[in-house]
């Protein structure tokens, strides 16, 4: 019997094992692609001028989120109907999930949020625009700023240092 000869024998053989390759490649499959984190939409409002508010919507698309952004004139009004106090606000305000976030938060703090979900928290705030923050990189000047959690009604707590 030559090399180019095959049984039926060893032909079906070698089908099944094909074929029994093939569905365990596809069993596995599902579960390569599950690995992979589907990003956390954000929706992000911001003035349509604003520079270093394009500069946070990249800083947390490179972290896992999927920021839907919305340039709005009446930044104002859309802070009052959120919630923000007047004394920690910023020049652009995201939501995600039930939470609102305000000015240069970074990432990670917004994770830390999502992850721990405190009671009472309507959301955190960078007030101002602190240099080396998400954002408002400036070469290697960093200056130190807190991340503020603030309540309904306006309570404030420091939620993290940086």
């Amino acid at each position: 019997m030559s090399d180019s000869t095959i049984t039926r024998r060893a032909w079906i053989a070698r089908m099944a094992a094909t074929a029994l390759g093939g569905a365990a490649m596809t069993a596995l499959l599902p579960s390569l692609g599950a690995a992979a984190p589907k990003p956390t939409p954000i929706t992000v409002y911001k003035d349509p001028s604003c520079g270093c508010c394009k500069n946070w919507v990249e800083h947390l698309r490179a972290n896992g989120f999927a920021p839907e952004v919305h340039d709005r004139s009446d930044m104002d009004a859309l802070k009052d109907s959120l919630g923000v106090p007047a004394a920690i606000r910023s020049c652009h305000t995201g939501v995600v999930g039930k939470y609102v976030i305000e000015g240069h938060v970074p990432a990670t703090d917004v994770k830390q949020l999502l992850a721990t979900k405190p009671a009472k928290t309507v959301g955190l705030a960078v007030p101002g625009m602190p240099a080396g923050s998400p954002g408002m990189e400036m070469g290697g000047r960093v200056d130190r700023y807190d991340v503020i959690a603030f309540a309904p009604g306006g309570a404030t707590r420091v939620f993290a240092h940086h």
